[in-house]
């Protein structure tokens, strides 16, 4: 059995308007959006950043560049299904996938359920297989002073 594994990071600030942002294909009302030539989930992007990253094939920016105007506003979940659809057209599959969501608002803990839930189905994983935490730098850092979201991603592939 071959394995791979695959790290991804990727931040977001908040903007001065927005009513919501989307974090793991989840909408969730919040009085800020976040800055973003997509929709600006930045959970998903991070996932598609350790899918790419546990193949050397780059990062999202390089597939989708913000310079194209093509992936102004896009849905992060079809950009994802992209990346996927290329590391599995290579051969490999998905095992399983954890990430850490980091922010001081807005809440996670409420959601965390139906992001698991919508990355499962995305992916093509038993719900048991994805992981999705959140902490807060206890008011520390740009994530704790309230202007952006961090999230962190691990998955491990296995040839398929």
């Amino acid at each position: 059995m071959s394995l791979r594994i695959g790290q991804g990071f990727d931040v977001h600030a908040f903007s001065d308007d927005g009513d919501h942002v989307v974090l793991g294909g989840i909408r969730i009302p919040h009085e800020r959006g976040l800055k973003a030539h997509s929709d600006g989930d930045v959970a998903l992007h991070a996932l598609s950043d350790a899918l790419l990253g546990a193949l050397a094939l780059g990062d999202i920016g390089h597939y989708f560049p913000d310079t194209d105007p093509r992936w102004k506003g896009a849905d992060s979940a079809v950009l994802l299904k992209a990346v996927l659809k290329d590391v599995t057209g290579r051969g490999w599959r998905p095992l399983n996938l954890d990430l850490t969501i980091i922010c001081q608002q807005p809440k996670i803990a409420p959601h965390v359920q139906a992001m698991r839930e919508r990355i499962a189905d995305l992916m093509g994983l038993a719900l048991d297989a994805v992981s999705v935490k959140a902490t807060t730098t206890e008011r520390l850092g740009f994530t704790g002073r309230g202007e952006g979201i961090a999230v962190q991603s691990v998955v491990l592939l296995e040839r398929d």
